[in-house]
């Protein structure tokens, strides 16, 4: 058991609204990592990491196979548990609750409830093929939120517009393209309302002429709407582009992190330079 007392600063009030709604200019860390260590065996894969987003920022993990990087997404939709250290979400421990003046481990309640606060678009679609791609999008709003089926086909009709992807409503998805049906993902995540998106290398699944409308679509909601997005991707070029912050990460640590130009541009550490030189090469 921890001490809350330690650790509950910045935590949000009882009842208070949490990520979707409020003043947006705050910066406050909406996610933070204290000294979490995750272990696959006796690998281990995060660190002791310590680590923070801030409210309405666009923050790119970049780094080798095996850094650790997917698993932070993981650990942070309830995938992956974590071994040690204390993660918070929109001021709220996520794999804790507090018992007593004390934080012991989280039960399944808890759990459900801090999922809802996140969207995730995985490197696989995981669309349901014997449903529609409207369907797809409307059961976890009905399901999970409570709304009615109305409510969710006009929820699901108005993210399917905002991925260009209207006219696609009824079809299933064996019949859309590999980067049709990323949108739907991203569209079935955004029907939760979500405060956080999640990607985890949204378009390493896609044939490469299929990645650039994946990308826009990423990018128009980075651009236009108030969301906290942690992106996990290996296209660089895109991660200068999109990120207020990119975050070079190696053997389950934070090696450099600072404003994308500076990373790709100017990098200071040495694994750091050595990484991206090999991944900015020509040809």
């Amino acid at each position: 058991m921890t001490d809350i007392s330690t650790i509950n600063d910045g935590v949000v009030a009882e009842g208070q609204s949490s990520l979707a709604e409020g003043d947006t200019t705050g910066r406050e860390p909406v996610i933070r990592f204290d000294a979490v260590t995750k272990k696959f065996g006796d690998v281990t894969v995060l660190d002791a990491l310590d680590f923070e987003v801030r409210k309405g920022e666009k923050v790119t993990i970049i780094g080798p196979s095996g850094s650790g990087k997917s698993t932070v997404l993981r650990i942070l939709m309830t995938l992956e548990q974590i071994d040690g250290g204390v993660i918070h979400v929109a001021g709220k421990p996520l794999w804790h609750e507090a018992r007593n003046g004390t934080l012991v481990p989280a039960g399944e309640e808890h759990l459900r409830m801090m999922r809802k606060e996140m969207g995730m678009v995985f490197q696989q679609f995981n669309l349901f093929p014997h449903m529609t791609v409207r369907r797809n999008i409307t059961e976890a709003p009905m399901h999970v939120l409570g709304l009615s089926r109305a409510e969710a086909v006009a929820r699901a009709d108005e993210y399917l517009e905002l991925v260009g992807l209207s006219d696609q409503a009824d079809k299933f998805p064996s019949q859309l393209s590999g980067g049709q049906q990323q949108r739907v993902a991203i569209a079935r995540a955004l029907a939760m309302r979500p405060g956080i998106m999640l990607f985890d290398e949204p378009t390493s699944a896609l044939d490469p002429e299929l990645v650039g409308e994946v990308l826009n679509v990423i990018q128009r909601l980075a651009g236009e709407h108030d969301l906290t997005m942690l992106l996990v991707t290996h296209e660089m070029a895109f991660a200068r582009q999109i990120s207020d912050r990119v975050c070079f990460f190696d053997k389950g640590r934070i090696v450099e992190q600072g404003p994308p130009e500076q990373i790709m541009s100017a990098p200071r550490e040495a694994r750091t330079q050595a990484f991206l030189s090999g991944c900015l090469q020509p040809g």
